[in-house]
């Protein structure tokens, strides 16, 4: 085990689910050359730091294009993370005046924040939610999809990788089977590791957010909307734009862009989405789903670990989720961080509605999630954990 010169086990941070860390080295030199070089007020003058700041937004938002085979750059919308741009396009889209029998379909394996704003929607007005079940591994019933679609189905929302179990949905299989409905991807556990075609994939709106394997920082996100889809704005202010007439602007994407911009995260997500585009996301998910791999397999050998997820063989994200017989999961996440310097989640992962499918309600487990610079080391290191934990 690797120490520190106090003696403590040298850290190993395996919550990049939560969010990636650490950041690459160009992410911490754009974000701290800026805030210290420049004003960052942009679009709202005609001075160098304007123009300048103004620049930084636009190659942020080409490189984001770029990613998800976007060919208009201005169809990418920048939030303060995926809650935002979830909800901007859930309430968005129906505006506030839902029509009599609205209908949605989603999955048990929604986050909370797709989870939260449909239930809303269903308890004050017409709107009908259907739920995509899960199998004991935690992944989507796809075959259930047309049985589901009606008539009325306005939209399909999912996640295209779960936060909980690591399954990896077929967005591009929905995107062929969705009818008339639009569709709504949560890519937060997937931007950035696997591939994302808006326009192979068929899909109407995309919300990402740049703090996990983007790279970016904290605060940062957005939403892709395709050409010809239009909703209703969450917030309406000043855009540097149109300022002479008190009506919100209607073009993209000023029209979602109210109120002065996260200039700082919005320039450390452009750096994190080039190191992405120039390191290949190939490169990423496979060095990811290597040590995925190894870590499944050496839990094999460890007694009284019952792992949650796809079966072997099956797609999944570097995200394992386990309990520990005999052990509360909040007793092993601390431990693991406490003596051993080992950080994970324990919980539910604001994903209340998996958990209960799995049958993990209402303790949860305990998650395990790698990122791009961990190591085989970590992963060796987070298995001595939890054999000596299991043995106590």
């Amino acid at each position: 085990m690797n120490k520190t010169m106090s003696g403590k086990p040298a850290p190993v941070y395996v919550d990049n689910a939560a969010t990636s860390f650490p950041k690459p080295p160009e992410v911490v030199e754009t974000v701290c050359s800026l805030l210290g070089g420049i004003s960052l007020s942009p679009g709202r003058a005609a001075h160098r730091y304007s123009l300048e700041c103004s620049r930084i937004i636009f190659d942020a938002r080409e490189e984001l294009a770029g990613l998800f085979n976007c060919a208009d750059s201005s169809r990418i919308a920048f939030t303060g993370n995926v809650t935002e741009a979830l909800n901007a396009g859930i309430f968005g889209l129906f505006g506030g005046k839902l029509h009599p029998g609205d209908h949605v379909i989603t999955t048990a394996l929604e986050h909370n924040s797709v989870m939260r704003p449909l239930r809303y929607l269903e308890k004050h007005g017409p709107l009908s939610i259907s739920i995509l079940p899960v199998n004991e591994n935690g992944e989507v019933a796809m075959e259930e999809l047309p049985r589901l679609l009606r008539d009325n189905t306005r939209l399909i929302v999912v996640n295209h990788v779960s936060n909980v179990t690591g399954a990896v949905l077929d967005i591009a299989g929905i995107g062929r089977r969705k009818g008339e409905a639009l569709l709504m991807v949560d890519a937060a556990q997937s931007a950035g590791v696997f591939p994302i075609d808006v326009e192979e994939m068929n899909i109407d709106l995309l919300a990402f957010t740049g703090h996990k394997s983007l790279f970016g920082p904290p605060g940062s996100g957005g939403f892709y909307l395709r050409p010809g889809l239009m909703l209703r704005p969450l917030k309406m202010g000043g855009t540097g734009s149109n300022s002479e007439t008190e009506i919100q602007p209607d073009f993209m994407p000023d029209l979602y862009e109210a109120g002065t911009p996260n200039t700082l995260g919005i320039a450390g997500l452009g750096a994190g989405v080039g190191f992405v585009r120039r390191t290949g996301l190939t490169a990423i998910r496979e060095h990811e789903q290597r040590l995925c791999n190894l870590f499944l397999d050496g839990l094999q050998s460890l007694n009284g670990v019952t792992v949650f997820g796809p079966a072997a063989g099956r797609p999944r994200a570097a995200v394992v989720s386990l309990r520990v017989k005999g052990k509360s999961e909040s007793e092993i996440a601390h431990a693991l961080d406490r003596e051993f310097g080992i950080m994970v989640r324990a919980g539910l992962h604001c994903a209340p509605a998996a958990h209960r499918a799995m049958g993990t309600f209402a303790h949860g487990t305990v998650r395990f999630s790698f990122g791009f610079f961990n190591t085989e080391a970590d992963v060796a290191a987070c298995l001595r954990a939890l054999d000596e934990l299991g043995r106590r």
